[in-house]
């Protein structure tokens, strides 16, 4: 079944970001993907997200629909039909849509868990928790727009962070089937991201030591997006075995 373009209003998206050993994603990660560095380190993160308007492209905006997600995760970059490809890898994603729950792997891809979000807004602040409804996943981050990114991040500038997230526009995510991932890729008619100064984060995935020992991994800076048009478009899925995989 062909996926129709998904069209839509990201009304607002917070990407938190960590720094992570790259010899620990290396463990992490599943074949062909393996961690995109920026100044010699790797780059994971949750992606909180509230769409507007979602509809199949054809369709006018008073059919669309609204929904909290949440996504984990990993900047990586692997080979496929001999060139060089830079995305995301996803293990996980979360919404508040039980119809994104129940299509999610089969209409449309990866697979969504759902999920309780309590959201606060105002001005310049803003605070997101989710809590999943399989007690599996808890997420919070609460801070105010800044004039700068932290003097701690590798990131040298804010553009510097914005190229480096803008180039991760596809998405590859988990599914039943081991070895295939299902692509999806986002093109925003107007890419421009602001500084969130963080006061306060959680996070169940990056704070489990089995997964991520402490002094592996280390908040590196938030990054916030509103108000912004944008289209979600199907990618073939990707086969381990239909691509090339080097460390």
């Amino acid at each position: 079944m062909k996926i129709p373009v998904i069209r839509g209003v990201i009304n607002r998206r917070i990407l938190v970001n960590y720094r992570v050993d790259p010899d620990l994603l290396v463990q992490i990660l599943p074949p062909p993907f393996r961690p995109k560095l920026i100044n010699g380190v790797g780059m994971a993160g949750i992606c909180l997200i509230r769409l507007q308007q979602i509809r199949p492209q054809f369709l006018p905006t008073a059919f669309g629909v609204s929904s909290e997600n949440a996504a984990h995760r990993i900047a990586v970059e692997w080979e496929e039909n001999g060139e060089y490809r830079e995305g995301v890898y996803i293990p996980r994603r979360d919404t508040s849509s039980r119809f994104n729950h129940l299509v999610g792997g089969r209409l449309f891809p990866g697979l969504y868990h759902p999920a309780h979000f309590q959201v606060s807004e105002q001005n310049d602040y803003v605070r997101v928790m989710m809590d999943s409804d399989d007690d599996k996943t808890h997420l919070m981050v609460e801070g105010r727009l800044a004039a700068e990114l932290p003097p701690t991040s590798v990131f040298g500038s804010l553009s510097e962070a914005s190229d480096f997230f803008e180039r991760g526009s596809v998405g590859y995510s988990a599914t039943m089937r081991p070895g295939e991932f299902d692509g999806l890729e986002l093109r925003s008619f107007k890419w421009q991201v602001q500084p969130l100064a963080v006061e306060k984060v959680e996070s169940s995935f990056f704070e489990d030591q089995k997964l991520f020992p402490s002094d592996r991994v280390q908040f590196d800076c938030a990054l916030l997006m509103r108000g912004i048009d944008h289209e979600w478009h199907a990618r073939e899925p990707l086969c381990s075995k239909d691509v090339s995989y080097t460390h």
